[in-house]
């Protein structure tokens, strides 16, 4: 085992394990079989043998007792009792402390004791017997350790990362000579077997001695030639390989913080009564340590405060029509050069009354002062120290959660957005600055530079002959997938005020998706996808709005990494705003009222366009979003059409007919697949028409990206 620290390989495997068990735990809750329930017993199972070898008892005894609970559920797809799954989490909870104690740095090892005089004859020599490692004492059961989920036993620190990194940029740097010699050799090589030739050729000329060592030296010089090339191919392979590792190492998966936040909001549900499903979406998004740590401790509390002040009573949902269990979604997304993390949930929304009631009573809000809009009631929440939570319990109530969240954006430089719809939810939102990320990326040639485009921007690619290239050049714009995007090829703005040299002319097009819509950069040649880690550019280094950062090869040389927002920036500012399907990105899009009277339909059209970027607000009938549409602006109205009351056709004439709602975009969703109803659409005022049964998401954004105006 290691004679200075016998816990050392134990202390690796048991975190891992208890990580799985952690993870077991809350999906067995959600989803009971026998599936899950055999792979928590094999977890614990191995957790439990791993803890006798090194004769940690408490922890294989709590392993022990967590397979007794376990095994009559291996068969049958019955739930756990709610004691059962209590008490698995109470185990899980002893385990994981177990093993937080063991993580404790080990004392320093003693110093050898004197010698002791030799034995006497006759008289055994009896030395002290070097203890067992003692298993922790536990007298009660101890609350689980600080959630750390982003650090653990034999993972490196960040700031040793980075020196091994600095020391492999470096060590490739001093490759550099050796690769030149590799040229150098070869060239030898050649001129050797010219002057071998020569000798050849003149016969008699030259003793034949002469030409004899002249053809050894050029088989000579090509024998070390090669070796020397393979050997430092070799050493730059492994160099590359080891940086990648690195790489990997400083960059953690989003999804090493679902787990504390799932038994976050499962602990705050069975504190309140309620049932409560907990959806992740982006675990596997890579970003620094640095931002995720943060970013957790913040989010905690926010998916405590959904399921506590959110998440409805199951009588009152049902009453509501909503499901009795409900749902908090915490996900995390990368655009462009930023991150974004997102916990929504589909309970009450922010009580606004008793948010106005708190603030008056703060002294936020004076006495005569003007009934505030609600988006500044919403606003009033980040300024810390507002509950509206009538008592303090274990898990809210302090008015501290969005206190946490607002000090983690001001610490990382980052934005947080609030938002809520009365009886439909309410939605967190934090967007910080990316330091380092990973991605794939499609690497491109344009001028004679060498740059990279993010792939997941990458919405498809066109090869040019010289004639269509000049066209698109000219023009300012692409046909695509039926539609004219803004073209621009892209070594015009990576030599802004320069000469642009004198290589082939654009071969490709590479068409993007960004926040403004759809546009095309013209390049030379296309050269492959590889995986990379992007990073910000140097404060003394500014650049153009088109670069975002900047990965380094495996040789040490920096490579830019476009980005996509700004190419739209770029593209805008040289061929003005009409020329093609994007708009400004400067400019925000004014929210979209989505007018439904389906639960279920207005959830999922939410869920889309904010996955898209835009903000969402609800209404539940044609008379609420008429009610709506008067008294605040939208960049454009998606409705059903057969809803009781006002429907669909009705809403869109009577927005075409008031004089301030009149420019506002409509866009109808509906069953209804008949060329009359179409018709019937069109001649109501109707700017694009979207049938459900042939329903496109992507076909639904592209009419709202043409359609909606923006601030």
């Amino acid at each position: 085992m290691g004679g200075r620290d016998p816990l050392r390989y134990f202390r690796l495997e048991a975190r891992e394990l208890v990580d799985q068990i952690s993870a077991g735990v809350l999906d067995l809750d959600q989803r009971p079989g026998p599936e899950p329930v055999g792979r928590l017993l094999r977890v614990a199972h191995t957790l439990k043998g791993a803890a006798r070898v090194v004769k940690q008892k408490e922890i294989a005894d709590r392993a022990h007792a967590f397979e007794d609970i376990l095994v009559p559920h291996r068969s049958g797809d019955a739930p756990l009792a709610a004691e059962e799954m209590r008490e698995l989490l109470r185990l899980n909870d002893e385990i994981a402390a177990q093993v937080a104690l063991l993580e404790a740095p080990p004392p320093p090892e003693a110093p050898e004791p004197p010698e002791q005089p030799a034995a006497a004859a006759g008289e055994p020599a009896v030395r002290p017997a070097a203890p067992d490692p003692a298993p922790v004492p536990v007298s009660a059961p101890q609350p689980p350790p600080a959630p750390e989920p982003l650090s653990g036993p034999g993972r490196a620190t960040t700031s040793d990362l980075d020196e091994l990194l600095d020391a492999i940029g470096e060590t490739n740097a001093q490759m550099m000579p050796l690769r030149d010699g590799c040229g150098t050799m070869e060239r030898l090589h050649r001129s050797a077997e010219a002057l071998s030739d020569q000798l050849r050729a003149g016969r008699s000329a030259v003793d034949g001695p002469v030409r004899v060592s002249a053809e050894r030296l050029a088989a000579e010089l090509g024998s070390a030639s090669r070796r020397f090339t393979d050997a430092v191919d070799q050493i730059v392979r492994g160099l590359d390989d080891v940086r990648a590792k690195a790489e990997g190492l400083r960059l953690v998966p989003a999804g090493s913080i679902f787990t504390t936040l799932r038994r976050a909001v499962r602990d705050a549900a069975d504190a309140e009564g309620r049932r409560v499903r907990f959806v992740s979406r982006g675990a596997d998004i890579r970003m620094g340590a640095h931002l995720l740590s943060p970013a957790s401790g913040a989010f905690l509390h926010v998916v405590r405060n959904a399921v506590v002040h959110g998440i409805e009573p199951e009588p009152e949902r049902l009453t509501a029509g909503k499901p009795a269990e409900g749902t908090v979604t915490f996900e995390v997304e990368r655009r462009g050069r930023w991150a974004l993390f997102r916990c929504s949930d589909d309970g009450r929304g922010f009580d606004l009354a008793a948010l106005r009631r708190t603030a008056q009573e703060r002294g936020m809000l004076g006495p005569g002062d003007p009934p505030p809009a609600d988006r500044e009631l919403l606003d009033l929440v980040l300024h810390g120290g507002i509950s509206t939570s009538p008592k303090v319990t274990e898990v809210a109530g302090r008015g501290i959660g969005m206190d946490a969240v607002r000090d983690v954006a001001a610490q990382l430089h980052g934005e947080v957005r609030v938002r809520s719809t009365p009886g439909e939810g309410a939605t967190v939102e934090l967007v910080i600055p990316l330091t380092l990320l990973s991605m794939t990326g499609l690497m491109v040639e344009a001028g004679g530079a060498t740059a990279t485009v993010p792939l997941d921007a990458v919405r498809g690619c066109l090869r040019l002959s010289a004639a269509e290239a000049a066209t698109a050049t000219s023009s300012g714009r692409i046909l695509y997938d039926g539609s004219a995007a803004p073209f621009l090829p892209l070594a015009e703005v990576l030599y802004t005020g320069d000469t642009v040299p004198d290589v082939p002319g654009t071969g490709a097009a590479v068409v993007l998706n960004c926040t403004a819509g759809t546009l095309a950069i013209g390049v030379d040649r296309l050269c492959g996808t590889s995986a990379l880690v992007a990073r910000p550019l140097p404060d003394l280094a500014p650049a153009s709005p088109i670069i975002s950062s900047v990965s380094v090869e495996a040789d040490g040389r920096p490579r830019l990494v476009l980005d996509p927002e700004g190419l739209a920036t770029e593209v805008l500012r040289r061929h003005g705003s009409g020329a093609g399907t994007a708009a400004s990105p400067a400019a925000e899009p004014l929210p979209v009222l989505v007018v439904d009277d389906s639960l279920t339909t207005r959830m999922l059209e939410r869920s889309i366009l904010e996955s898209a970027g835009y903000q969402v607000e609800l209404a539940a009938s044609g008379e609420e979003g008429l009610e709506k549409a008067r008294a605040s602006r939208y960049g454009l109205v998606l409705s059903d059409i057969d809803m009781p009351g006002i429907d669909g056709f009705t809403l869109v004439e009577r927005i075409r007919a008031d004089p301030e709602l009149s420019g506002v975009p409509c866009v109808l969703v509906s069953s209804r697949a008949g060329a009359e109803d179409r018709e019937r659409g069109r001649s109501a005022g109707a700017d694009a028409y979207v049938v459900k049964g042939e329903f496109d998401q992507e076909e639904l954004l592209a009419h709202i990206r043409r359609l909606v105006v923006r601030s």
